[in-house]
Parts: C-alpha cells; structure tokens; sequence
C-alpha cells in the first residue's frame, strides 16, 4: 500500500514539474499550436474513417449509417484469386527497391567525401541530383523512349553489339528491373545528401590521425566514416522498412501496359481501379488498412532489431 502511495505522490510531483514548465515557457509552448491543429485536423481526425473497411458503404447513407459488415471486406480481398500475385508483385518491387537502392546513396556519399577536388565534386553531386527533379510522368515518357523497340537508345545500343532488339515495356519480365533500375537513377543522388551531411560532421582529427598511422584511404572510410552515418543509416533503414508496401503508384500505374499488367498490378494500383474506378471504397479501405498494418509490423521490428544488434534505433 505504501509503494502504492509513493508511486502516485512521484507521479504527481512530476506532473507539478511539468505544468511549471509549461506555465513558465508558455510563449514557446504557443508555437506548438500550428503543429497540434495540423495534425488533428490532417492526421488523426480522418482516422474516423478506418471503419469503412469494416462497413459496407455507401456514401448516401454517410459511415455510421452503413451497415456493419465485420471482416467481410478483408475475407474478400484474401480470398480473391488475384491476391497472391498482387503481393508478389508488390513485394518483388518494393523489397528490390529497398535493397538495391538503399545502399547505393551510402557509397556514392563515401565517394564523394573522398574526392579532393570541389569542382569535380560539385559537378558530380549536380549531375546525380539533377533526375531526382524529373516528373513521373516526364520519367516514365523518358523509359519508353529511351525503351522504344524501334527508335529507342538501348535497343540501338543492343542492335550494334549485334544483339536484338526487344520491347521491354511489353514483357512482363521486365518490368520489376526497370522500375528498380529508374527508381536507382532518380533518387540516388539525392538520397546521398544526407549521408554528406552526417559525414560532415565527422570530426577531422580522426582523419588526421589516422593518416599519421599510414591508414589508407578505404580504411578510414572502414574504420571512421562507416561507424560515423551508422546511426543515420539505421534509422534510415528503419524508415525506409515502414515503407516497404507503399511502392510509388504513380511510376508503376504510368508503366502498365496491356501485355506486362501481370507483374505491374501491384496493390496500389490495385487500390486505385477498385476505390476510384468502381466505387469500392469499403474494399480498398480495408487493403489500405492492411497495408499500414504490415508496415507498423515491419518499423517495430526492424527497429527492435536494430537495437539489439546495432544499439541504435528510431525510438
């Protein structure tokens, strides 16, 4: 009973504490009002929402006067025949992504720390920036020109290496690889910003002595530059896990052709022509549900993960 009781007088000091702060630093406080209302009004506010995918909507009626339908709108999409590859094409996108293009920022940044010349560097970082800028729509009317059978670069490319020519926008084999290849192109660059900044902050004298030791240059990016963006890299991936079923719509609705629809349709698009296209809101709320689900699964558990193994975390 005791314990009890000093539990609650600890609690309520504490919270004596924290209102005088509050109250002696209002004016700060006030600053937060903008941020608050925002996300009350932008982010949990349409949380009400959630249970459409657990109605049968309809929009006269509005979503309390829908009728209650439980788990039928998951059932439905588990049980449909087109499920397994909508999965499989989303994770053969996403986790390709992931994985060949997460680490392709980090090298480029550790290269560019090396380099001795600002002018070349600079025209470098400019020249790898510049694609992150491109539209969808301009990248994706660049893939299939540039893709083209009879007019395009690389299948030019291929014809005079005496090789022949294909129409990859027309294969379905081909589209995961070019996806991941122009999504490699466009955020590369910009992607290392952040690990220049980290590097950065790397304090020169661990350079400096290890260069008094004879360490070479691939060592010091081992040893120095490596640990140093460990932590901006953990949480990065982190991020980057929670995101792993929210592959871009826009780049792989834009791509989708008639003859490669078989490893296109991922469950973005999937959404779209259900939700937008044939009005089934309570369908491809439940889909996005599920999608969210997955992703809190994945961040909670790499970042669980990272913990253990690297001591460093998102939270």
């Amino acid at each position: 009973m005791t314990d009890i009781m000093s539990r609650k007088s600890v609690s309520r000091k504490k919270g004596y504490r924290m209102l005088h702060r509050m109250t002696a630093h209002w004016q700060l406080y006030i600053f937060l009002i903008p941020t608050i209302i925002y996300f009350a009004l932008f982010r949990y506010y349409p949380m009400y929402g959630i249970q459409i995918a657990f109605r049968n909507y309809k929009a006269i009626k509005g979503i309390s006067g829908s009728t209650w339908v439980g788990l039928d709108n998951f059932r439905y999409f588990f049980a449909a025949a087109d499920f397994p590859q909508l999965m499989m094409n989303t994770l053969s996108v996403s986790i390709g992504t992931l994985v060949l293009s997460f680490p392709l920022p980090i090298i480029l940044a550790l290269l560019l720390n090396q380099l001795p010349s600002q002018k070349y560097k600079k025209l470098v970082q400019t020249t790898t920036y510049a694609p992150h800028f491109i539209s969808t729509v301009v990248m994706v009317g660049m893939i299939f020109l540039f893709l083209s059978p009879s007019s395009g670069i690389i299948n030019k490319l291929i014809a005079r290496l005496g090789g022949t020519p294909r129409h990859f926008m027309a294969e379905p084999k081909w589209f995961v690889p070019v996806y991941v290849l122009s999504e490699i192109w466009q955020s590369t660059g910009w992607g290392s910003i952040l690990y220049l900044a980290a590097l950065a902050g790397i304090s020169p004298e661990l350079h400096e002595s290890a260069l008094v030791d004879g360490a070479s240059k691939f060592q010091r990016i081992l040893h120095i530059d490596i640990p140093g963006i460990m932590p901006t890299i953990v949480v990065m991936l982190i991020l980057n896990a929670g995101k792993i079923m929210n592959v871009g719509f826009e780049k792989a609705y834009l791509m989708q052709t008639s003859l490669n629809i078989s490893t296109s349709e991922i469950i973005p698009t999937y959404v779209y022509k259900r939700g937008m296209l044939k009005s089934q809101f309570s369908l491809t709320t439940a889909v996005g549900l599920f999608e969210s689900v997955i992703n809190l699964v994945l961040i909670l558990s790499v970042n669980w993960l990272s913990r253990r193994v690297t001591e460093s975390s998102l939270f």
